[in-house]
């Protein structure tokens, strides 16, 4: 993972270093506690489980592989936290059901999340599509972001559909590489 002077070190909290831990909860604490009150719809439980997750996430840590953001993987150990939280509750009410518009919360913020790992994804494509050759990249942006086929791809270009097909896959080789260079570096 790319180390910038507001992200916390997470070898170095591994390593025991509580001020980057406290640096992690200070830059995560109000996404933490959004997510907690959105969900659970009580202050006091919103700030019990923003701290249950916070404990979740040291001792987790471990685990982190980097193949997603900090924030987002932080955020999965919260709404996972809450889900927890929300199934408690339900016990301990005698198994009354959840009112339809927390469960209609839960699943916007279950959309929510997905749609921030798939914007994620596609921005880290992107940024790797930017370091290909421009041949490349236009093959890639027509192909897979401009939703063309391989005819349209082939047209667009003015080649034979084999050769766009040569072409797309040398690229996308291409792509994997400079895909799986990036995320080894975010790992680290």
């Amino acid at each position: 993972m790319k180390q910038t002077a507001n992200q916390p070190d997470v070898a170095a909290i591994l390593n025991g270093d509580s001020r980057e831990f406290a640096k992690l909860v200070d830059n995560y604490k109000k996404l933490v506690f959004t997510i907690a009150i959105r969900m659970l719809k009580n202050r006091e439980e919103a700030e019990e489980v923003s701290q249950d997750a916070f404990i979740k996430v040291y001792k987790s840590l471990q685990h982190f592989k980097g193949d997603a953001k900090l924030s987002t993987w932080i955020y999965r150990i919260t709404y996972n936290t809450c889900l927890d939280r929300l199934k408690k509750n339900k016990k301990e009410l005698g198994n009354s059901p959840i009112d339809e518009e927390r469960s209609d919360k839960v699943a916007e913020l279950d959309n929510a999340f997905e749609a921030m790992v798939k914007k994620e994804k596609s921005e880290l494509i992107k940024s790797c599509i930017a370091k290909l050759s421009p041949t490349d990249a236009a093959l890639l942006t027509i192909f897979y972001f401009e939703e063309k086929n391989l005819n349209e791809l082939a047209e667009a270009l003015k080649l034979s559909v084999n050769t766009a097909k040569v072409k797309l896959h040398r690229a996308r080789t291409r792509l994997a590489g400079i895909l799986k260079q990036q995320l080894e570096l975010e790992t680290i």
